[in-house]
């Protein structure tokens, strides 16, 4: 008996010998392929900007000055702010000098309040340097890269007495941050060849994103980006932000108090009305002080204002849908005149997207003319987040289209810091 079993026992030995042996090699493929990693860097600074939420001056979808809820949301009183704020928002710069602002790229006029696009493709490493020249701490919080501890950018107990190992950035300071592009942080098997994830302020995160500190990261699939990091299949991207953004939770609620108001002790920062401004009841949006500091915006835009997303007819585009803020950020964003396919489904709504969730939607428009693209959710609509899109015919120009316009002063406003 143990004669028979002796050759079966070493077969054994020999399998698990061969198994350990194998394990290391992949191992050892895995750190040379990982040395030979591509690293994107990017330099950002927080800074200060006097915003403006609708730079056209009227209601652009109705063609008219603002009236009813138009009206609530931008006009200037003895007790509203109006349309102008002061905020925070991400700038990219050329390098680690801070000296040279690096130019949005004209295709992404209509980020408004994002911030600059990280870009990286799977496999890769993303550096970014940040400056901090606002007056409170700051931070760059990633969604769905790997990182370490010093580069999470989000406050712990620790971060109290030692910010860097938070990855927080005191005012003046700066700071770099590391992460890795993980396969898993890429597109999935029923995915296109790009997904989008977000990156936010995440010292206090509720009034930093109310701010304006927030921007986008796209991870392209492994071997399917330009040099630039972009996904080469697609002829164009558009990044919508919808978001409630509540000035009375921004760190500069205060500084535009003051700014606004000759003697801000007389301000009701209490007052809530639940009616409409025709006097109709509306308890779920109503008007009053802290309502019309609640500005339902896509990209910081409201009512339609600032660069219009425009495209070709037959087009491959691709749109990354964003959402973040405050417990009423529940959003079903739907396009008229066209739809677009997420993971292999057509439709012309998305299912509710709520806080850091993003959903890549792509798109082939085969209707050309001006759409509107908005919120369907009805106290979102009646507070201005229905911007417009533009699908060109294959053979018109951006000047013949009627409607088409780029607004010099949205393009400029974020540009200029204090």
């Amino acid at each position: 008996m143990k004669t028979r079993l002796l050759p079966a026992c070493l077969a054994v030995v020999a399998l698990l010998c061969t198994n350990g042996y194998s394990q290391p090699n992949k191992h050892q493929g895995r750190t040379k392929a990982t040395s030979a990693t591509k690293v994107r860097t990017y330099y950002l600074c927080a800074e200060e900007v006097d915003w403006d939420y609708t730079p056209d001056g009227i209601d652009v979808m109705m063609g008219k000055d603002f009236d009813g809820y138009g009206k609530a949301f931008t006009e200037h009183t003895a007790n509203r702010i109006g349309r102008t704020y002061r905020k925070a928002v991400f700038h990219e710069y050329t390098d680690a000098t801070f000296s040279t602002k690096k130019p949005r790229p004209p295709d992404l006029a209509h980020m408004g309040l994002v911030g600059p696009v990280i870009r990286a493709e799977v496999g890769d490493t993303i550096k970014v340097v940040l400056r901090n020249n606002t007056s409170f701490p700051v931070s760059l919080h990633p969604h769905g890269v790997a990182y370490e501890r010093d580069s999470e950018g989000a406050m712990y107990a620790d971060g109290m007495e030692h910010p860097e190992a938070n990855g927080l950035v005191p005012p003046g300071k700066t700071h770099t941050y590391t992460w890795e592009v993980r396969p898993e942080a890429g597109p999935g098997p029923q995915d296109g060849s790009s997904i989008a994830w977000l990156y936010h302020s995440h010292n206090y995160e509720p009034k930093d994103v109310n701010a304006g500190l927030i921007g986008a990261i796209v991870i392209t699939r492994k071997g399917m980006a330009r040099p630039d990091g972009s996904p080469k299949d697609i002829a164009h991207e558009f990044f919508s932000l919808f978001m409630i953004i509540d000035e009375n939770q921004s760190r500069y609620f205060e500084h535009n108090v003051k700014t606004n108001f000759a003697d801000p002790s007389k301000v009701n920062m209490a007052e809530y009305i639940p009616l409409d401004p025709e006097g109709n009841g509306d308890l779920p949006l109503g008007t009053g002080f802290g309502t019309s500091n609640m500005k339902s915006t896509i990209n910081g835009y409201l009512f339609s204002n600032g660069p219009m997303i425009t495209m070709r007819k037959g087009e491959h585009v691709r749109w990354y849908v964003m959402t973040m803020g405050i417990g009423f950020n529940f959003h079903t964003p739907h396009w008229h005149g066209n739809v677009v396919s997420v993971r292999g489904q057509y439709m012309d709504v998305l299912p509710t997207i709520g806080p850091a969730q993003v959903v890549t939607a792509d798109m082939v428009p085969d209707r050309a003319g001006t759409w509107m693209f908005h919120c369907h959710v009805d106290d979102h609509m009646k507070g201005g987040m229905q911007p417009l899109y533009r699908v060109l015919d294959k053979d018109e120009t951006v000047r013949s289209a009627t409607g088409t316009r780029v607004s010099a002063v949205a393009n400029n406003q974020h540009v200029e810091s204090h």
